[in-house]
């Protein structure tokens, strides 16, 4: 892999890093600041008012997947890059100095709802323009390795989270997080995507898209994604059991190890930020492995181990009694986990010519997230509250057993030629030959 080609994964991945920051930061936080906009009552409620601000933004991911798909398919993937990660600093400023319950009412939590509007557009539109930007970037035969990285930029987005709030949770008190502390870092995301800002007006686009000589003008559209409406709906039907354990032992892992495990903040902080270290060094081996003996394989492995270990881990988690036991089970969830995170982004963007690509990953992914991956945190804690909190362990397995089916459908795509895929052809599920070119 060139010189050029790291640098495009570098920036890419930079950017998406800062925007998975601010995006983790307001789940991984919200424990400190989530009796702050509502009234004081149950903290299991309080967190669930604020989860349900975290899954709307996730329903804002269709429509910034919708208009910022068409960005990066009409204007390049460069443009879609800049106009996302300038939402995510404006959202993060208005968190930042949004008003308590205290002095606005309700009024505080209408900003929180406005900037995870905001955060909900940006993020929408990110994931398919930097998924599209870090496999088109790539090597063809590493296309797998290349694109794994936009989990590792994700994943180190919340590392950086979690690190920040053990370094608070050392230096302040209880009491000065829960008063103040929480706004540090939305400042902290705020600046760092005026950083990245910079960097991505400077980044280079890809050959795959610089060299595309179809401009028609129906490029971007929902009108030319409805020619692709069978690989929309595997992309929706692949994601759902991905995004559900992803989220499950990411941004709700914390809570539940805190809220039903009975173990301090502070030790089921170390727990995910730990695990999350593990995790991230996984993602390009995982990909790499891909290179070379295909998707499916890894994508069957995360759906078979999801469907059947889900409820036994999830149990065990529930009755740690320390950070070992806890670290043990959560790496055990996420190395199957990557067998999904590794590979995704590529295998979406091989399923759609460049005209429609970004388009084609962003919002049928989207629709995914807003469905199953956003409300996976509500979906746990209203089992919780409803005191048959096990229903949601086998709502992650059955939603993993879905998409097991479509793997073990869906046709190999880790030979495609990006730049040779026609309009109107595709690989969705079934037997036969893919009308795809392969590379030669």
């Amino acid at each position: 892999m060139g010189r050029q080609h790291w640098k495009k994964i570098w920036v890419g991945s930079a950017g998406n890093m800062v925007e998975w920051f601010d995006w983790f930061v307001y789940a991984s936080f919200a424990t400190y600041f989530a009796g702050a906009f509502f009234p004081s009552g149950n903290p299991t409620a309080q967190l669930m008012n604020t989860a349900g601000i975290f899954a709307v933004g996730f329903f804002m991911r269709p429509v910034g997947g919708w208009l910022l798909g068409r960005v990066g398919d009409r204007k390049g993937r460069k443009a879609a890059l800049t106009l996302t990660v300038t939402l995510m600093s404006a959202s993060a400023v208005l968190i930042a100095v949004a008003p308590t319950y205290g002095v606005a009412g309700y009024g505080g939590a209408l900003v929180l709802l406005v900037a995870r509007l905001l955060q909900g557009l940006s993020v929408g539109g990110e994931y398919a323009a930097s998924a599209t930007y870090l496999t088109e970037a790539s090597d063809p035969a590493r296309r797998g390795f290349a694109s794994s990285f936009q989990y590792v930029s994700m994943t180190a987005g919340q590392i950086a989270g979690l690190g920040l709030q053990i370094i608070l949770q050392r230096t302040m008190s209880d009491d000065a997080l829960h008063s103040y502390g929480w706004r540090i870092p939305f400042i902290v995301g705020a600046l760092g995507a005026a950083v990245v800002f910079y960097l991505r007006r400077n980044m280079l686009e890809t050959e795959v898209y610089a060299e595309d000589t179809s401009h028609s003008a129906e490029r971007g559209t929902l009108r030319a994604l409805w020619q692709h409406k069978r690989e929309a709906f595997l992309v929706i039907a692949l994601t759902m059991g991905g995004t559900v354990a992803y989220y499950t032992y990411t941004t709700y892992l914390t809570k539940y190890l805190s809220n039903s495990a009975g173990l301090s903040k502070q030790t089921a902080t170390l727990v995910s930020f730990t695990a999350l270290i593990v995790f991230a060094c996984l993602q390009p081996l995982a990909g790499a492995l891909s290179d070379r003996i295909g998707r499916r394989p890894l994508l069957i492995t995360f759906a078979v181990g999801s469907t059947f270990l889900t409820v036994p881990i999830m149990t065990l988690l529930k009755h740690v009694d320390g950070y070992w036991p806890a670290l043990g089970l959560a790496l055990l969830a996420l190395v199957v986990v990557t067998g999904y995170t590794s590979i995704n982004a590529c295998v979406k963007a091989e399923l759609f010519p460049t005209g429609i690509r970004a388009l084609g990953v962003a919002l049928p992914y989207a629709i995914a997230n807003a469905l199953f991956g956003g409300t996976a945190e509500y979906v746990a804690l209203w089992f919780k509250k409803g005191g048959i909190e096990s229903g949601f362990y086998w709502y992650v397995a059955g939603c993993a057993a879905v998409s097991l089916v479509v793997y073990v459908t869906m046709r190999e795509t880790k030979d495609l030629d990006l730049a040779r895929v026609k309009a109107g052809e595709g690989t969705g599920a079934g037997d036969g030959e893919s009308s795809l070119t392969t590379a030669s």
